[in-house]
């Protein structure tokens, strides 16, 4: 089933994003319940990339109708109004997770691997986080500086996750 709209295609397995001129076409890779967490997490991360690369916002999911957008929050586990709210914030919102995770040492691939929901709840709650400038100047600064931990609201699990042996650490 496709939707037309100007700029964009949506189809009812994934997203396909096409600029008037047909110089680029992206693809949403399908999310499997069944697949492993690092599948999982390896589709979400090529879609992110794919949307990133094709500009995509809140504009681009509209294109879509109301079943195709409320299988893709199902396939992420969220509700529809969420998955809204997360695009209108756009694909580079989750970054600053990275970040921190990076300065704590921790790896965001092996912890998406081994905790794929907990993964995407820290990516969620990052996403919509109202700190984002403040966490962005703390990072700049001094990423060392522990004043991120009055703010974030992935605090308690980003100690929880450092605390825990990692094999890209060698603790185990």
């Amino acid at each position: 089933m496709w939707i037309n709209a100007p700029g964009a295609d949506c189809y009812l397995k994934g997203i396909y994003f096409a600029e008037l001129n047909g110089k680029e076409e992206e693809q949403m890779s399908d999310l499997h319940p069944a697949a492993s967490p690092w599948q999982m997490f390896d589709g979400l991360s090529q879609w992110w990339r794919n949307w990133r690369g094709a500009g995509s916002r809140l504009t681009e999911l509209a294109c879509c109708g109301e079943y195709e957008v409320e299988r893709m929050a199902h396939d992420l586990g969220m509700p529809p109004s969420e998955l809204r709210n997360i695009a209108n914030h756009g694909p580079e919102a989750g970054d600053l997770l990275l970040r921190r995770m990076a300065e704590l040492n921790l790896d965001s691939k092996e912890v998406a691997a081994t905790a794929a929901g907990t993964f995407q709840d820290l990516q969620r709650l990052c996403t919509l986080c109202e700190s984002h400038r403040q966490c962005a100047r703390d990072l700049g600064r001094d990423p060392t500086d522990k004043a991120w931990e009055d703010y974030c609201p992935n605090v308690a699990m980003l100690k929880l996750l450092d605390s825990l042996p990692w094999a890209s650490r060698s603790e185990w």
